[in-house]
């Protein structure tokens, strides 16, 4: 497609980047290069950007591509019509605002039958534009003129002419900007229940008579405030001093004081009245949800982030409870693949309450399948599991984690969950689940929707193909930057790898199940379908371990390899000695080995791959135990310090497990003691706190928490 403008001019002046660092850019999206790929491989063609700053650009020039398929067909109307003028095509085709564009056609889109397309039609137009000329006159006068027809006297020829006028002011740029600069200063969103529904709504009762500056209302008030209108409890609208509209229209519309510019205000108030600003109106409504969508969807995705980055326990023997009281506990053993073998059922609370035999089959299988660690879902009988557990005596050391359920139930009925377990009812993959979440949460959690995992705020109510792009993103980055083992991973892993996708991965995997496991990289290339682009997008997040070269069990890219050879050669070692000899690579000087394909960004992080290859960035699972003998709500009490785990983060603050099967809300004020603009910026999710307990109502299932109040010394 043929471009107006030049996309860089329009990204550069969104962004404030360099120019050839965007054109680089956009070269390689052209050439099919993935975000991963891009930031980790190719620094030097973009100025060093990080995945944030290439996906913003990234989804900039998706704006752009869509604003310049408007112009065209924008264009294409008003040619249809003959009305396309040399300068006004000027106009629309350096257009860089979508709304302006919208203005600029508004007078040429086809309207349904408007009361002033139905004056028109009686030939009203004359008088409307003899009354915006504003000429001192008897209007009477002028207005007799045009009583024939259908026009039965001066009045409905006067109307039909305002009707005309006030849908010019509608129209007119210059108005709707001015009205806009109003709405953006000093509107005022306003929500009210609707009556009758008093009851029904009582969750939005803080709503029920509420008014707050649009521009200082945060993203999760107006996504609460427009839930409640979407489901009928509340009416909500925004406000702007109607005088003080009107006083800046007239400066643009009254050009006298007589007959016909007081018509022409009459006509001005009335559309800006009915037209205009409900226009705006609908207009900022859209654009405050789409900014409270960006900022949910911002938030979700950091933490969906950390949940993806959270610590691995690793390659550990696990024996993994998903708890329940009157179903049982379903059990079951994973090896250190995460392969389930064995599984059964245990009865240690009520109804049943076998204690005794549940403790000698929990023994018995530790023994039994060499366990080394124990994974606890935190759902239903969670604490209590957790209780019973640690009541029990082994034969070596085991270490006990809680693991968050959230999502399991939802892959244990997936097709994903009927594809590794078929031969297993939902238990068992749910159980399966929270112990492989335990030994790599990312492998696990890439199985399942992220909408599932419980790290949101609104998602259902945000743009839904927003938050999927968003995830999706975030997915990727995450499996990207750890990597993976290519001869262990799941094709569903393999997915989100640069440059594969769901039939390569597939590929991948049956080339291993049919060959036996990869012994090197250059190996990849005999893989169905997977071409140079795949393998030069791919090769570097792949790992093998084991491989004749060190390399591939590294991050360096195969495009690299001849870097690290001259290397070693230069230090008079093979590339097995280099490799992980942190006093070799600190002879290295980078700067020496820049070529033609290869800069200094590149070779930095080529010599720090080679000080520790394949280095896993996540941290290792550490143990955590909840406060004793509290395991429900109403074990809590005001004032209270109790160790808990942040579970989400939110613009408002973070919820907090303390234990009790309900998480508390430490507010955004309770954070720290000083102040605090965004709580991701002081926590990150599954991180270790002390709260003080500043609220406890069992009846609304409410709990406030401070982590401030916790690290008072008073």
């Amino acid at each position: 497609m043929e471009y107006y403008i030049d996309p860089v001019v329009f990204i550069v002046g969104k962004t404030g980047g360099e120019n050839r660092a965007v054109r680089n850019l956009l070269d390689l999206f052209a050439e099919g290069a993935t975000i991963p790929f891009i930031a980790r491989y190719r620094k030097e063609k973009t100025g060093n950007m990080d995945e944030v700053r290439i996906g913003e650009i990234k989804t900039l020039y998706t704006q752009f591509q869509e604003l310049e398929k408007r112009k065209n067909a924008v264009l294409d109307t008003i040619r249809e019509q003959e009305k396309l003028t040399p300068g006004l095509e000027k106009q629309i085709r350096e257009c860089q605002d979508i709304r302006i564009l919208e203005d600029l056609y508004l007078p040429f889109k086809p309207k349904k039958q408007t009361r002033a397309a139905k004056a028109k039609a009686k030939g009203l137009e004359p008088l409307a534009a003899l009354l915006m000329r504003q000429a001192n006159g008897d209007i009477a006068v002028k207005a007799a003129r045009f009583v024939k027809g259908e026009i039965q006297d001066t009045e409905e020829a006067l109307q039909g002419a305002r009707d005309i006028i006030a849908e010019w002011v509608n129209e007119s740029e210059a108005a709707r900007n001015r009205v806009r600069c109003l709405v953006e200063r000093e509107a005022v969103i306003t929500a009210k229940v609707v009556k009758g529904k008093e009851q029904e709504g009582e969750k939005y009762t803080d709503y029920f008579n509420f008014q707050e500056s649009l521009k200082r209302c945060p993203s999760h008030r107006i996504l609460a405030i427009r839930r409640g209108e979407a489901e009928g409890i509340l009416k909500v609208s925004l406000s702007i001093d109607e005088e003080n509209a009107l006083e800046n229209l007239e400066r643009i519309f009254i050009k006298g004081d007589n007959e016909s510019a007081r018509q022409v205000w009459l006509a001005m108030k009335d559309g800006y009245k009915r037209l205009l600003f409900p226009s705006i109106e609908a207009e900022y409504m859209t654009l405050s949800k789409q900014k409270a969508d960006s900022e949910a969807i911002r938030v979700f995705a950091e933490n969906l982030r950390q949940l993806l980055l959270a610590s691995p326990l690793g390659n550990k023997r696990v024996l993994a409870i998903d708890p329940g009281f009157r179903t049982g506990c379903k059990v079951v053993c994973l090896d250190e693949t995460g392969k389930l073998v064995h599984n059964e059922n245990i009865y240690p609370h009520p109804p049943r309450n076998e204690y005794k035999q549940a403790a000698a089959k929990v023994t018995n299988m530790v023994a039994t399948y060499d366990i080394q660690a124990i994974a606890i879902g935190n759902g239903t009988a969670g604490r209590e599991t957790e209780k019973f557990i640690q009541t029990l005596r082994f034969d070596r050391k085991v270490q006990v984690f809680v693991v968050s359920e959230s999502g399991a139930s939802v892959y244990s009925a997936s097709k994903i969950a009927r594809e590794e377990f078929p031969e297993y009812d939902v238990t068992v993959r749910g159980a399966v689940s929270i112990g492989r979440r335990l030994m790599d949460p990312l492998a696990e959690l890439v199985k399942i929707d992220p909408k599932s995992i419980g790290v949101g705020q609104y998602q259902h109510d945000v743009d839904q193909g927003g938050l999927k792009e968003a995830l999706d993103r975030v997915v990727e980055s995450c499996v990207n930057k750890v990597g993976v083992n290519v001869n262990t991973a799941s094709k569903y892993l393999l997915t989100y790898i640069s440059g594969l996708g769901p039939a390569l991965a597939e590929n991948v995997v049956a080339y291993i199940q049919e060959n036996g496991a990869l012994k090197s990289r250059e190996e990849l290339k005999k893989v169905k379908r997977m071409g140079a682009k795949a393998f030069e997008q791919s090769a570097g997040f792949l790992r093998i371990e084991g491989a004749g070269n060190p390399l591939d069990n590294s991050a360096v890219h195969p495009e690299s390899y001849y870097i690290v050879e001259k290397m070693a050669r230069d230090l008079g070692v093979g590339v097995h000695e280099l490799i992980g000899n942190e006093t070799l690579c600190g002879r290295i000087e980078p700067q020496r080995y820049v070529d033609e394909k290869t800069g200094l960004l590149t070779l930095k992080d080529i010599v720090a791959e080679l000080r520790k290859p394949g280095r896993d960035p996540r941290t290792m699972a550490k143990v955590f135990s909840f406060a004793e003998g509290i395991s429900k709500i109403e074990d809590l009490q005001v004032g209270m310090v109790i160790p808990g785990i942040v579970t989400n983060i939110t613009g408002f603050g973070a919820f907090v497990d303390v234990g009790v099967n309900q998480h508390g809300l430490v507010y955004i004020s309770e954070i720290a003691d000083h102040y605090v603009t965004d709580p991701a910026a002081e926590l990150v999710l599954n991180q270790q706190v002390m709260v003080k307990v500043v609220q406890v109502e069992p009846g609304r299932k409410r709990i406030g928490l401070s982590i401030r109040q916790a690290q008072s010394k008073d």
